[in-house]
């Protein structure tokens, strides 16, 4: 039963961190596209991407935390 519970422990962590792996691939191609469309709005689009990148990554935060919580006591 051990070697289960890790095993759902480790795929539902995989998943909750794939998913803003994705979402931050998508959007480094987005800013390497948006800047070679325009160079001259680089800090606008900088900004945004920073702050795109700080959403992201608390959830990911968030979604490991509540998974730490949820199976804390198995």
């Amino acid at each position: 039963m051990q070697i289960a519970d890790t095993f759902i422990i480790i795929s539902i962590m995989f998943i909750a961190v794939l998913g803003p792996s994705i979402v931050i691939g998508i959007l480094g191609y987005a800013v390497i596209k948006a800047l070679a469309r325009n160079p001259s709005a680089a800090s606008k689009i900088f900004m945004g991407m920073i702050v795109m990148l700080l959403f992201v990554e608390g959830i990911s935060v968030i979604a490991i935390l509540i998974i730490f919580q949820l199976f804390q006591g198995k």
